[in-house]
């Protein structure tokens, strides 16, 4: 069982910056691709950005420019710093992984998610 933990979500101004982070832990033998997605209030969720294992980035056109992915394989843990950050990035951000536990299945992965508010 692989479990997904998100942290860093917070009040911040417009304009200001916040770095989320999600912990990955359990029978990991592998991690793959992981992602972030955000639900605001009323909408569907939606992606925001994924990386691969070997670090290939990919972001939602509202983001690019304002919001970086990495992560940490050694660590299992990925990251999002959203600078610049827009009332319209308010949501709860939830982090998925895909990959293969030790017993040789794979899995795909959700945390609970982190609280973002961007208000002045």
């Amino acid at each position: 069982q692989v479990q997904l933990v998100e942290s860093g979500g917070d009040l911040v101004q417009p304009g200001g910056s916040l770095r989320l982070s999600c912990a990955a832990s359990g029978s990991i033998f592998r991690l793959n691709t992981m992602r972030w997605d955000r639900q605001a209030p009323g909408k569907q969720r939606e992606l925001v950005a994924t990386i691969t294992r070997g670090g290939s980035t990919n972001y939602a056109d509202s983001v690019k420019g304002r919001f970086t992915i990495s992560r940490d394989n050694a660590k299992n843990t990925m990251y999002l710093q959203m600078n610049s950050l827009k009332p319209e990035d308010t949501a709860v951000y939830y982090c998925n992984a895909q990959g293969v536990t030790f017993r040789t299945t794979d899995f795909n992965s959700w945390g609970r998610g982190t609280q973002v508010t961007v208000s002045s």
